[in-house]
């Protein structure tokens, strides 16, 4: 039971995840290979989702049924966040960084090989973390631009 106190823990099967967010199970792969969303893998590779999955994917619902966005639409809104800021990443990081340069994908939906970022397991990084809640998604934007 202590794990399903856990927000981050992964304990929701595909088809269970898909039952309580009244999705078919070809729909959260879709998100997945658009990289929306990162599930666990379990030792069998059997994709996992934790609550807080389930709130990033009742968010990427309503951007899509509710507010009439797009795929690419959300993704470009993501990539907006400010991960270098958030993730701490150095002048140098930056200037290599696809995530800096572009504004096409999330953050994690990179590559990283020499930057902060190649050692951090993007499910676990802050800005996958902060992308999972909306509200938050907003707040870092709006805060990276009054910092300016």
């Amino acid at each position: 039971m202590q794990a399903f106190d856990d927000p981050d823990q992964p304990v929701f099967s595909i088809s269970t995840a898909a039952q309580l967010l009244h999705v078919s199970v070809q729909t959260l792969r879709l998100y997945e290979a658009e990289g929306l969303i990162l599930p666990a893998r379990s030792n069998g590779n059997q994709r996992k989702y934790s609550r807080n999955d389930l709130e990033r994917l009742r968010c990427l619902r309503e951007a899509l049924q509710e507010q009439k966005l797009t795929i690419p639409a959300i993704k470009r809104i993501i990539s907006l966040i400010p991960c270098w800021d958030i993730v701490g990443c150095t002048e140098n990081d930056r200037r290599s960084c696809p995530a800096y340069l572009g504004h096409e994908k999330p953050c994690w939906s990179y590559t990283h090989t020499d930057s902060i970022c190649a050692s951090l397991e993007c499910r676990g990084c802050p800005v996958y973390r902060l992308a999972s809640n909306c509200d938050q998604i907003k707040s870092s934007i709006i805060q990276s631009t009054l910092r300016r």
